[in-house]
Order: structure tokens, then sequence, then C-alpha cells
């Protein structure tokens, strides 16, 4: 499972800002920084789950709160825009310092803006991609439209944003005019991932067509079909990752696979990967999956453990069994779900286990779910026929194992 590690660092203005750290099961592929949108947090729900699909596909990523928001120290009305950049580019520097330099940035709206800009001042960062991401970074001001004549007379104002209150001050509104990031993206010499929603209501999708036309090869362009600006469906803001960590990894993972070993046909091929002390390729015909043990014993957790194969392989044949078994009678069993544990203690049905004699043996318990129209009888007949599983047989039959050197 992946796992999630709070930290903090220093900001550009010298306050603390709070962040987490998304980790990857296994060994991470490579680091990454994501960018929350202008006046929100680090947690807010795309942040969230864009964060934790990407280090689930492998890429560790490191979201924090830019100064004086959310959990983070720091006066908000003191920050701009070029705060944030300089809040990004301290994000990098203490990744860099503590785990690794950062390979790729994401960047939410103004928090993709952001990232274009520094990239440029991080030289570890291979790709950036942006979701939502306006043209330039003045866009931000129509969101407190109806209050710009008051900043600019006054010099500050409250505004409200997403139905919260903020203080804006005139710096902020100077610092941002005029700052396009066309110029930014053309001289950006890396991969770039331009991601908009059609339908976006807060950043047009002009936006990211004069980015995309800015940008230099190599460089994609992805349509968020549906999505609304935050990306608050989880099927958008899942969909965006997966985008992401695909493309991503063509430019950014630093220790791919070794190469895959070729099997013959008919025989299971285990071989280990050199990447973790526990981890195996399992290669059975054209095949390839990762056998691992979890890191509480020493591995990576990239894949199943030895006995999760073992149990997989009882579960598949009793579902294909009992498939097998339910079209050929031709009963109306529309889908067949099945869920298994598999634990040692004492049986009370081990016909092997001598009287008085503590012996533990492999409990393997199966819980089937029948999608269908079926009657009481058969649905009894298919627990039944699903001991007849030939992997159910060869674990209550001996067992004899040959080994030898090759």
């Amino acid at each position: 499972m992946a796992r999630s590690q709070r930290v903090d660092f220093t900001g550009s203005l010298g306050e603390k800002l709070a962040a987490r750290l998304e980790w990857p099961a296994g060994k991470a592929d490579a680091f990454a920084i994501f960018a929350h949108c202008f006046s929100c947090s680090k947690d807010i729900f795309a942040a969230n789950r864009i964060a934790r699909r990407l280090a689930q596909s492998g890429i560790a990523v490191l979201r924090f709160d830019f100064t004086g928001l959310g959990q983070s120290d720091g006066d908000f009305a003191n920050t701009n825009f070029s705060s944030n950049i300089e809040d990004l580019v301290k994000a990098g520097e203490f990744l860099a310092a503590e785990y690794e330099a950062p390979a790729l940035l994401v960047g939410h709206s103004l928090g993709g803006a952001a990232v274009i800009a520094a990239a440029h001042q991080l030289p570890s960062v291979k790709a950036v991609a942006t979701l939502g991401a306006p043209a330039d970074a003045e866009h931000v001001g129509h969101q407190f439209h109806a209050h710009l004549e008051d900043i600019d007379r006054d010099g500050i104002a409250k505004v409200s944003l997403a139905g919260r209150p903020f203080t804006i001050k005139k710096q902020f509104l100077d610092d941002i005019k005029g700052r396009s990031l066309e110029e930014a993206v053309a001289t950006l010499k890396r991969p770039l991932l331009i991601a908009h929603a059609p339908t976006d209501g807060t950043v047009s999708i002009d936006n990211a067509t004069k980015l995309f036309v800015a940008a230099k090869h190599p460089k994609n362009f992805v349509s968020l079909d549906g999505a609304d600006h935050l990306l608050t469906q989880l099927e958008h803001a899942e969909h965006a990752a997966d985008i992401i960590a695909a493309w991503a990894k063509r430019y950014v993972v630093v220790e791919p696979l070794p190469p895959l070993p070729r099997g013959r046909s008919g025989e299971v091929l285990i071989e280990e990967t050199g990447r973790g002390k526990f981890e195996n390729f399992v290669i059975a015909d054209d095949h390839v999956m990762l056998a691992d043990e979890p890191e509480s014993v020493g591995g990576t957790d990239n894949g199943p453990t030895p006995y999760g194969y073992l149990t997989a392989a009882l579960g598949t044949c009793s579902v294909m069994t009992v498939r097998m078994y339910a079209d050929h009678k031709g009963w109306p069993l529309e889908k067949i779900s099945l869920r298994l544990t598999h634990n040692k203690g004492h049986a009370e049905d081990c016909e092997t286990c001598l009287e008085g004699q503590e012996v533990k043996v492999d409990i393997f318990e199966r819980r089937f779910t029948f999608d269908g129209d079926l009657d009481s009888g058969q649905r009894a007949k298919l627990l039944e026929i699903a001991d007849k599983c030939p992997v159910h047989r060869t674990l209550n039959a001996p067992v004899v194992i040959r080994t030898e050197e090759a």
C-alpha cells in the first residue's frame, strides 16, 4: 500500500510550509511536486487524489500549502505569484536535500502557471504537466474583479474566494500584471503536457490553446471531457492522474525495470529483478508479473506475495470451474465474485491430525457471491462444484516437488 508522510520546509518568505509526501508502495521511480490552485490548499480534492494516484504508479509526490494557505505559516496577503514560484523552488531544494531532486512538476490552475515559471529555476526537472492553467497570471484577477477598483484605490481589500475571506493587496495585482506565460512556455526546453476541460468555466479552453501554440515539441494536449475546473469528480481526477503518470514515465523514470527474461512455453520462470531484496519476475508463457514481500519483512511490496499467488490460483480456478458448470447447465448465473483469505490455524476437520496434538494447518476461506436468478438448490450445487476445481484438488492431494540445479 502507498503511504502518506507529513513533512515541512521553509518557504520563500522564511515561513514554515506544511507539506505531505505521497510515497509509492515500493521504491520511488521518480519524485514530483504538485502545486495547487489559487487560494486552495494541498488537501483540495484534486491535489489529494492526483498525488495519491501518481504515487500508486511509482512516482513519489510532494504537495504543500503555499505561504499563508492551508496549514502553512505566513500571511497570504503578503504573497504573490512570484512568491509562489519561489515556494516551488524551495520545495524542490527540500526534496533534493532530503530525498531526491524532483523530475516532474504538476500544477493545477494558477499552480500550473507557477510550475511553468519555476521549472526554469529547477534544473533537475525533466517534464512539466498543467491542469486548467491560465496563459497569464493576471487571469486570476477575474476571481475578484469587483474589488479591483477598491484595491487600486485603498491598496488593500477583503475579497471572497470560494466562499472564504481573503485579503488582497495592491502588490499582488502589480506582481501579476502583464505576467504572460507564453514566453516561459516557449523557452521551457522540457516536455510539456497541457490538460484542460473544454467546459472549464473558470479558466477557458483558449488559455490551453495559447500555451500549446507557444510551446515547443515535445508537447501534448489532453482534453478532460466533462470535467469542471477543480476536478471535483473522482473519475476526472484519476483520469488526469493516469494520463500524467503514463506520459511522465517516458521522461522522468530514473530506474526502469531490467530487461525481461524469456520463458519457455509450458513453464513458469521466476527470476530476481535485482531491484529489491525479494522482488522477482514471474513469467508464465507471454504473461509478465512481479512477486514481492511487504516492507514489514524487508520487501518493497511491488507485487503479490507467494501466498498471494497461491490464494489467487485457488480463487481463479474456483471461479472458472463454477462458470463452466453453470454454463453447461444453462443456469442464469450472471456474475461470480469471490473473496478469499489464507491463514494458519487449528482446523476441526483435519483428518491427518493426531488426537491431542497441537498441529496448525493452512486454512483457505472462500466467500462466493452469485449474481443471477438462481434458486437455493442451484446455489448450493455451485458451492459444491467449487470444491472440485483442479487447484483445490491439488492442494488437498499429496504433492511431489523435485528440485535440482539447471
